[in-house]
C-alpha cells in the first residue's frame, strides 16, 4: 500500500537545528559571564600606564626590582592603626605621594631597610610626599614590639603606624601584588598603585631619590 503522508524532516536536520541553538546559546552564557566578570573586578583606580613608565625609567640601579604598574589598583580603603591605636587608611593621606612600606619587626632585611627610609624620609617628607610605614606584627604586643624597635633605632621620620591583623598585607596577596616583607607600594596622591618593590631596597642612594623625584614630578 502507498504511503500518502507528506515526508518529514530528516534526523539529521534537526540535529543540525539543535547544535545551531546550542552553540549561541552558549555564546551567550561566555558572554554574560565575562561581562559579569569584569564588572565584579571595576578598577578603583584610571589606569595609569605613562605614570608607570616615569616611575619604571627612574627605577635603576639599586631601585632595579621596582616594577612599575599603574594597572588600576587603589588603596584609599586599605586600613590600619596609628600609634594610639585609632582607626586610619591610605585616604587620611589624600594628598600626598606615598611610598607605603610594610614590615615587621622580626623581618631581617625589613629591619636592614629602615634605616634608609628614615633618611628618604628626613629628607623628602613634606606637604607632597612621605614615607608611610605600616607594621605586620600580628598579635595583642605587636604594637608594642614595633614601638620598641622604632624607639631603640631612633628613627626620627618614621612614625609608627600597624595593622596586627594582617588583612591588609593579605589584601595585597589577594591580588597578587606582593607575597612576603618587605614590600613597597609606590601611590600617587588619590592612592592609586603607580609602583611596586617586592623585596628591600636602599633607598637613601641617587638611585632611590630618582624614584621619589620621578614621584613628585608626576605631582606637579
Amino acid at each position: 500500500m502507498t504511503d500518502t503522508h507528506a515526508p518529514r524532516p530528516g534526523a539529521s536536520s534537526r540535529v543540525r537545528l539543535l547544535v545551531t541553538l546550542g552553540v549561541a546559546g552558549l555564546a551567550v552564557a561566555i558572554a554574560t559571564w565575562v561581562w559579569l566578570g569584569n564588572a565584579g573586578v571595576a578598577k578603583e583606580c584610571p589606569v595609569q600606564p605613562e605614570a608607570a613608565a616615569a616611575i619604571d625609567a627612574a627605577a635603576v640601579g639599586e631601585l632595579a626590582a621596582l616594577n612599575g604598574t599603574g594597572e588600576g589598583r587603589g588603596y584609599a580603603s586599605l586600613s590600619f592603626k596609628d600609634a594610639a591605636g585609632v582607626d586610619m587608611s591610605i585616604a587620611d593621606f589624600k594628598g600626598k605621594a606615598l611610598l607605603v612600606n610594610f614590615w615587621a619587626s622580626w623581618c631581617v632585611p625589613c629591619r636592614e631597610e629602615m634605616p634608609a627610609l628614615d633618611a628618604l624620609a628626613t629628607k623628602y617628607n613634606s606637604d607632597s610626599f612621605m614615607v608611610l610605614p605600616i607594621n605586620l606584627d600580628i598579635g595583642e604586643n605587636g604594637l608594642a614590639k614595633a614601638e620598641k624597635f622604632l624607639a631603640d633605632n631612633g628613627f626620627a621620620n618614621l612614625p609608627l603606624y600597624a595593622d596586627n591583623t594582617f588583612a591588609a598585607f593579605d589584601r595585597l596577596k589577594q591580588q597578587a601584588v606582593a607575597v612576603g616583607l618587605p614590600a613597597t607600594l609606590v601611590l600617587d596622591e588619590q592612592g592609586c598603585e603607580l609602583a611596586v618593590l617586592q623585596g628591600p631596597a636602599e633607598w637613601h642612594t641617587p638611585d632611590g631619590e630618582a624614584v621619589v623625584e620621578a614621584l613628585l614630578a608626576l605631582a606637579n
